[in-house]
């Protein structure tokens, strides 16, 4: 049985269609089929059974039964008027007396002479039997009472049998259970056929899916859409929909991706290369003799400070990006937000010497990882830091859980607001800057896990304003024992 189902399970989708409407096709035509050949058997029989009446009101007349008694035989003697129609008297003890003109002898049962025996005036029975050459009857039985005896006595009790051949009755009956049989193959076969053809034009687009998906593991090419009708709301076309947008969101990703080997290594090979020169100089210096001016030397050093710290920050972009929803675990915990704008006004304020920024600082509380939430503020610092004109101003204020940052530089343009936070993108005019069009990415995702909102928009009067807004309160919760 295990191994029947397995070899169903391997076949094809359209030949376990077809087999399914066929196996339901074939057991309604079975069941209408037997239905009806019962019906008709039962209506046919009924029809006999009236007929078997009829003839047993003509044959109990009570001058036919004292004449058969009186002249009792039990060898037809047809003389055609009840040709093949049987009648007999019986009585309980077994002796058959034989009506005249009767066309047989119908066999006795013990069923018969019980009933006789048994003398239910009235009462008649049917059954199915058989005459003295095997030839199958409709039989009917009816009691009657004792008869009288030469003496006057109390003789046995008699019952008449009047009988019907069925061979019309059954050839009519194996006719139409062999019609209903062809009718039911036909049918099926049919059935089989529409359901065929019905699975084949229903997984059509199936097949296309199927073909599309091949195409794509062979040749690695997500350009390739299948063509689905606006007013389609189907199974399959939904199915559809959705490997488009698939195959759409995974070339978007691989263009990401490209974009980010582009960008990290555009990135990559400024501070390497500065890098390279600067440890020559030093190793020319060394190998020479010649030493550098302890002025020349000390700048040397911090520009490969900077360029370390440049690559540092590259790396744990792209590691914190790396990160997965699953890789959060328990460094979810409740941090004070005002804490970590205060670390990232550190770091800014060390980057951006010779910018003024002035903070306004509220408590408020908030369930994050203290160290991405640190470093998102340090992000948005950052651009505010990098695109602030030399003696500008950083406007940086924490109330009722949003934070603000201003800058007082160029802006973003309308046009390039929906992207900024797109991961590996870049502002056209930014592309001269550091960095690598990581920041406001680590920025939206580290404001959305903690349940937050995260917004930048041009300000009155030139600049940006960078709004991030958490769900939290002023004080902490209590702990929990």
């Amino acid at each position: 049985m295990n191994q029947l189902v397995r070899r169903y399970r391997a076949l094809p989708i359209r030949a376990r269609l077809a087999m399914l409407v066929a196996a339901a096709v074939a057991f309604a035509v079975a069941a209408v089929s037997v239905t009806c050949w019962f019906i008709v058997q039962g209506k046919l029989y009924d029809q006999l059974d009236e007929d078997l009446k009829k003839s047993l009101r003509a044959t109990t007349q009570t001058d036919q039964l004292r004449d058969t008694l009186e002249h009792c035989t039990d060898t037809p003697q047809s003389n055609g008027l009840f040709r093949d129609r049987y009648s007999q008297v019986v009585t309980e003890d077994g002796q058959v007396c034989l009506f005249g003109g009767a066309s047989g002898r119908i066999r006795v049962t013990q069923g018969d002479k019980s009933e006789i025996a048994d003398l239910k005036p009235g009462v008649i029975y049917f059954r199915n039997g058989t005459d003295s050459e095997g030839n199958e009857l409709r039989v009917l039985t009816q009691p009657f009472g004792p008869t009288s005896t030469a003496s006057g006595g109390r003789g046995p009790n008699i019952g008449v049998l009047v009988a019907l051949p069925l061979k019309s009755t059954e050839k009519t009956l194996n006719d139409l259970a062999l019609v209903l049989l062809l009718v039911s193959a036909i049918g099926v076969v049919g059935a089989g056929a529409a359901g065929l053809a019905v699975a084949r034009a229903g997984l059509r687009p199936v097949d296309k899916l199927t073909e599309a998906v091949e195409h794509v593991a062979r040749t690695e090419d997500l350009t390739i859409r299948i063509p689905v009708q606006d007013d389609s709301e189907d199974e399959v076309a939904r199915l559809s929909r959705s490997f488009n947008s698939m195959t759409a969101s995974l070339a978007s990703s691989r263009d990401l991706q490209q974009q980010l080997i582009a960008d990290a290594g555009h990135e990559l090979r400024t501070p390497l290369t500065s890098l390279r020169t600067n440890i020559e100089l030093l190793s020319r210096s060394e190998e020479t003799g010649r030493p550098i001016p302890p002025a020349d030397r000390k700048a040397l050093l911090a520009s490969v400070k900077a360029q370390m710290t440049e690559l540092a920050a590259l790396i744990g972009d792209l590691q914190e990006l790396s990160r997965t929803e699953n890789q959060r675990g328990e460094r979810v915990q409740v941090t004070a937000f005002q804490d970590a704008v205060e670390a990232a006004l550190r770091r800014a304020r060390l980057r951006g010497p010779e910018l003024k920024i002035t903070a306004e600082l509220e408590p408020w509380f908030v369930r994050a990882e203290p160290a991405a939430l640190e470093r998102a503020v340090v992000n948005i610092l950052d651009n505010a830091v990098k695109f602030s004109p030399g003696g500008g101003t950083v406007d940086v204020r924490l109330s009722g859980g949003e934070l603000t940052v201003r800058d007082h530089g160029p802006g973003i343009p309308e046009d390039e607001l929906p992207y900024v936070f797109d991961r590996f993108w870049r502002s056209p005019s930014a592309r001269a800057l550091p960095g690598s069009g990581l920041g406001l990415s680590i920025v939206a995702r580290t404001v959305r896990q903690a349940g937050g909102q995260v917004t930048l928009a041009r300000a009155e009067g030139g600049g940006t304003v960078a709004a991030v807004r958490l769900p939290g309160a002023p004080t902490p919760p209590p702990e929990t024992p």
